[in-house]
């Protein structure tokens, strides 16, 4: 963010690595507590432990947990993103069910298959993790909107905040199942596609 002083000299290559591996060990030992024990344990101090680094050479890479979680979340949010892209860029489904289970379903999936996301997603939500997860949220509701009017599956002047007001209740769902069970509880992840599909059916174009 800041011009670098050009008269400071710059760090030797060999330091930089071992700044970068050391980083990279701190965000592997908090990724794996996360899914071995939870949020809970996956303390800046007990990271260090795992990554084999001093709790008091942790605070030259991360001021604190909270640092760590943010960057780990930022991951998942960028696979997410990627996933969720494909499911947006792809030719079918062409019904607001088949929609609604598409995206469901990727979410779900990749949830069930990293649990140091779910474990920041729901129990570990701080104010940052929360600006981190609503940013996500309001920018995958923008290409969901797009989406349907562009396939007429809602009408093209179904307002924007409707798609933003289906993601809230998506993530309750998701907060429900996943506070069920550690899996994402199915039953409730049914209930969630049927509501969200008959709130957007309720914007459904008018037959002519």
């Amino acid at each position: 963010m800041f011009d670098k002083d050009s008269t400071t000299p710059a760090r030797p290559p060999v330091v930089q690595r071992r700044g970068v591996e050391r980083r990279r060990a701190i965000l592997d030992a908090a990724e794996a507590l996360l899914a071995e024990q939870g949020y809970e344990a996956a303390t800046l101090k007990a990271v260090g432990e795992r990554a084999g680094i001093p709790t008091a050479s942790m605070y030259h890479y991360f001021p604190d947990r909270h640092q760590v979680d943010a960057e780990l979340l930022l991951h998942h949010l960028r696979q997410l993103d990627a996933l969720v892209d494909g499911v947006l860029e792809a030719p079918e489904p062409c019904t607001l069910e088949g929609v609604a289970d598409a995206l469901i379903d990727t979410v779900l999936a990749y949830f069930r298959g990293h649990r140091s996301c779910t474990e920041l997603w729901f129990a570990g939500r701080d104010e940052t993790l929360e600006a981190l997860v609503r940013g996500f949220d309001e920018a995958q509701a923008e290409r969901l909107w797009l989406l349907l009017t562009e396939r007429n599956l809602v009408a093209a002047d179904t307002p924007r905040h409707v798609a933003q007001i289906a993601f809230e209740i998506a993530g309750r769902f998701f907060d429900i199942a996943f506070r069920r069970s550690p899996d994402g509880d199915d039953v409730t992840m049914d209930e969630g596609r049927r509501m969200l599909t008959a709130y957007f059916r309720t914007y459904a174009p008018a037959e002519a």
